[in-house]
Parts: structure tokens; C-alpha cells; sequence
């Protein structure tokens, strides 16, 4: 009996589903640049008290839904025990209050002294240093970390942790950081009353992050057989990627509904676009070698609890809330600090804050692709090491391989 041959498909049908490949493996970005333009050509649809009046529908609803998804995603155990990760607290908080605002305030520095000209609007600067005080994204470092298969529960955690000190933090932070100058005057006497901000930023926190997370949990604690079979068979966690274009959309509808973007000069906003990429790649460097330091910091018997290696999944969580920074909480404070200062400046104080939390998410989808890669890369590694009894690499299995258990549908792809 012969055996029937599969005729070979024409090489413009190859072609077009390899572009179909492209496109569906890109469909955030793609996305991303859909709702920009919708943003704007219809500002007004998705602004702050728009049409849709996005402050409520996507501010609680949409947020809402991600951490409803992370409730039913997360199992208790792993929650519990990265509360009690001290080691993950010191390094993503350090980094986020203290090393950011640092470095961007050496730049800021050395702009002021190479630019005497203010080519670079000074609302913009005293924008960045705003922008450094305020605390990690509530929505999107949970999305992306649980993409590239971190752990979403250590991403959970920081990001509660960091937005209820970022009310607290942020503002006397920015005000003490701001440089000495004329020009900036205007934000250092502000003069805004933070009391209804404080307000609405934790009646926002409660409602749309620890409550959804309190009602995931507890169907899943409820049900968890039934709650783990509904997530595998529905791809649940993909809706909340989806939300991430909602967020994007909300926010460049409010940055194009106040003309900011329009009236700053071009040597601006080519140094806001080129500096937050740069600056988010950086970061997310420098919070990678903070996890996993190189093995000599850890020789010495005394310094191994200090530069001992984090987990994977643990280092991705800090990479994705390390470096990110937080419209939903930026915003509010920002208007809120400087309340009699004239709107417009405040809409361009404003600029640095939505363009760098658009951006970070756009950069963070490549790093979803590069992390994913390196963490299928190490596991691999630690089952070669495993059925070799390699002791060569002994060392980065311990490291890594208590984390590995339990993981089960945790680790979807988005």
C-alpha cells in the first residue's frame, strides 16, 4: 500500500501564516497602538470624568477584575509566605523609595547644569522627580510577572505593600527632593490639601484591590478543585492582559485630553520618550543583579543570608515591580500636592508620570518574552543537574528549587 504524500503549501500561504504568527504573538503591542490612537482621536470618551467616567469604570471596575483573577489564581500558602519574605520587602521597596529617586535626582542635576537654556521644560523635570517618589503599578506588574511565569503572589504582595506607603511617602518625599531653585517654586510651595486624596486613594485601594483579592481567595479556599479546573479550561488569567489595554487607553485619553503632550517642545518630549525607555531598562538590570547577585558576594559565611539568590519566579516579580510606577496612585497625589498651582502646568507636570507608565508596560511586554525564555532555561538546567547529579551547578538548584513545587496552572502563559 502506498503512502498518500501531503502536497507542500504554496510559499505565499507559509508566508501569511507566519505573519499570522507575528501578529498574534504581538497582539498587546498591537493593541496598545489601537487604543493610543483611539485616546487620541476621542479623548473625551475614556478621560478623567469622561463619558465612560473611567475614574470608576476602569479605575475600580477594571482593577477590579485583576486582582479577582489573582484571588482565584493564587493559592493561600504562597500568599502567606511571601508576606514573611522580608529579603523581597527590603530590595523591591528600597529600590522603588529610595534608589530611584536617587538617580533620577542626579540626573535631574545634570540636566539643570548642561541645559541653562530650559530646553527641557522644568515642569517636565520637577515631573520626574514626582514620578521617581511614587510607589509601583497596582495592575500591571501582577499581569506580566504571572505572564512570564513569576510569582504573581510575591508581585501581589509588594504591590499592596508599596501602595499603601506610597500615600505616606510620596509627597513629603518629593517636596524634600525638589531642587533649590526659582524655577521650580511653584512645586516646592504647592500648598494642596492631601486629606481627600488620602481619602480616595485607600477607599480605591480597598475596593478595588483587597476586596476582589479577599472574594478570590475565598472561593478558592470554598472550592479549589472546581476554581483550578475553571481557570484551566477558560484561560481566565488572559482577561486580565486584556485589562491592561483599558488602563492604557484611560490614561492617554487623560494626557491628550488636556493638551500636555501637544504644547511641550520637541527637544521634550524626544528626552521623555528616549530617557523612560532607557531608565525602565536600566532599572529592571539593576533589579535583576539585586536578586541574583553574582556568587562571589556570597562566599563568606556572613554575607550568604544577605546576597543569597532569590528563585526564578521571585527575581521576575522584583524585575516587573521593581522599576514600575503607578498612574492610579501618580495622578490623584499629583493633582492633589498642587492644587492651587495653575492646571496646565499641572497637566504638564503630569507628562513623565502617564508616559512613563505606558511605556514601562510596552518595554515589560519584550521582558515578558525574555524572562519566560530564561526561566524555561533554568528549570531545564536544574532537571539535567538533577538526573546527572552535575555538582557543578548544585548550587543554583538550591537556589531555585524549593520555589518549583506547587506551581501547577499557576504558570499559564498569557
Amino acid at each position: 500500500m502506498e503512502a498518500t504524500t501531503v502536497p507542500a503549501q504554496p510559499r505565499w500561504q507559509r508566508a501569511l501564516k507566519r505573519i499570522a504568527s507575528l501578529i498574534l504573538h504581538q497582539w498587546l503591542l498591537i493593541g496598545i497602538g489601537i487604543v493610543c490612537a483611539l485616546a487620541y482621536c476621542f479623548p473625551n470618551v475614556a478621560k478623567h470624568g469622561g463619558t465612560i467616567r473611567s475614574e470608576y469604570s476602569i479605575m475600580y471596575g477594571v482593577i477590579a477584575i485583576i486582582f479577582l483573577i489573582s484571588g482565584l489564581s493564587i493559592p493561600r500558602q504562597k500568599l502567606i509566605s511571601q508576606v514573611l519574605n522580608w529579603r523581597l520587602h527590603v530590595i523591591v521597596q528600597v529600590i522603588s523609595f529610595l534608589f530611584i529617586p536617587a538617580l533620577v535626582l542626579a540626573i535631574v542635576h545634570i540636566i539643570l547644569a548642561a541645559d541653562p537654556g530650559g530646553k527641557i521644560d522644568r515642569a517636565v523635570l520637577a515631573g520626574y522627580i514626582f514620578t521617581a517618589c511614587i510607589p509601583t503599578t497596582i495592575a500591571s506588574n501582577v499581569v506580566m510577572t504571572r505572564s512570564a511565569g513569576g510569582d504573581d503572589a510575591a508581585a501581589l504582595v509588594e504591590v499592596l505593600l508599596a501602595n499603601i506607603l506610597g500615600p505616606f511617602v510620596t509627597a513629603a518625599w518629593t517636596i524634600a527632593l525638589m531642587p533649590k531653585r526659582v524655577e521650580f517654586d511653584p512645586w516646592r510651595y504647592g500648598g494642596g490639601d492631601l486629606g481627600s486624596m488620602y481619602k480616595e486613594v485607600f477607599q480605591q485601594l480597598g475596593l478595588s484591590v483587597l476586596l476582589p483579592l479577599f472574594a478570590g481567595q475565598l472561593v478558592r479556599w470554598t472550592w479549589p478543585d472546581r476554581t483550578a479546573w475553571v481557570l484551566q479550561r477558560t484561560k481566565l488569567p488572559k482577561l486580565a492582559t486584556c485589562c491592561l489595554l483599558l488602563l492604557i487607553w484611560a490614561t492617554f485619553s487623560s494626557c491628550f485630553a488636556t493638551g500636555a503632550l501637544q504644547t511641550l517642545s520637541a527637544q521634550s518630549i524626544v528626552f521623555v520618550v528616549l530617557f523612560n525607555i532607557i531608565l525602565y531598562i536600566t532599572l529592571t538590570a539593576v533589579c535583576f543583579f539585586c536578586s541574583r547577585p553574582p556568587r562571589i558576594f556570597s562566599s563568606r559565611r556572613w554575607s550568604k543570608p544577605i546576597f543569597k539568590r532569590m528563585s526564578p519566579e521571585e527575581t521576575i516579580a522584583v524585575c516587573f515591580c521593581g522599576p514600575a510606577k503607578s498612574t492610579a496612585l501618580g495622578i490623584p497625589l499629583l493633582y492633589a500636592m498642587w492644587q492651587p498651582v495653575d492646571l496646565f502646568l499641572k497637566a504638564k507636570t503630569s507628562v513623565p508620570v502617564l508616559l512613563y507608565t505606558t511605556e514601562q508596560i510596552c518595554v515589560a511586554h519584550f521582558f515578558v518574552q525574555l524572562f519566560r525564555w530564561w526561566h524555561a532555561r533554568i528549570v531545564e538546567k536544574e532537571d539535567i543537574d538533577d538526573r546527572t547529579g552535575d555538582d557543578g551547578e548544585i548550587g543554583m538548584a538550591e537556589d531555585t528549587r524549593g520555589d518549583h513545587a506547587g506551581r501547577g496552572h499557576e504558570h499559564m502563559t498569557v
